[in-house]
C-alpha cells in the first residue's frame, strides 16, 4: 500500500506520521528506505545529479512511474545515462520540487509507483 506523505520542510519529510531527516526512497511496495546518494556522489561529487548506478538501485521491475522530489528549490536532476536507463525500462519519471512532488505522490492513483525525495536544497 502506498504511504501518505504528510509534510516536508527543509531537511525533513514526514511519511505516515514518521519524520525522516534524510532523503528517502519509497519502493513500489510502500517501504521507506534511506536514499543511497553515495552512488551518485561517487560519480558526480554531488547527490544533485542522479547517476545510472543510482537509477539502477531505484528501479524495480514493473515500476511504471517514478516521482522525484528534486529538493525544496529543485536542484536534483537526472543524468543523461539515468534518463536513458528509465526510458529503456518504460518508467515515466516526474521530477518536481519536493513539495509539488509530494502532492503528485499523494494524488497519483494509477500505475506502479516509486518515489525518491530530496529534502534539502
Amino acid at each position: 500500500m502506498k504511504p501518505q506523505i504528510n509534510d516536508t520542510t527543509f531537511g525533513s519529510i514526514i511519511i505516515d506520521g514518521t519524520k525522516y531527516d534524510h532523503d528517502v526512497l519509497i519502493r513500489s511496495d510502500g517501504s521507506v528506505h534511506k536514499r543511497k546518494k553515495k552512488l551518485s556522489k561517487k560519480k558526480y561529487g554531488s547527490s544533485h545529479k542522479i547517476s545510472r548506478e543510482e537509477a539502477k538501485h531505484i528501479y524495480e521491475k514493473g515500476t511504471t512511474h517514478l516521482i522525484i522530489g528534486s529538493g525544496q528549490v529543485g536542484l536534483v536532476t537526472l543524468s543523461d545515462e539515468a534518463t536513458a536507463y528509465f526510458d529503456k525500462k518504460d518508467c515515466t519519471v516526474h521530477i518536481l520540487k519536493t513539495p509539488d512532488a509530494i502532492r503528485e505522490w499523494n494524488e497519483r492513483e494509477e500505475g506502479t509507483i516509486a518515489g525518491l525525495f530530496h529534502v534539502t536544497c
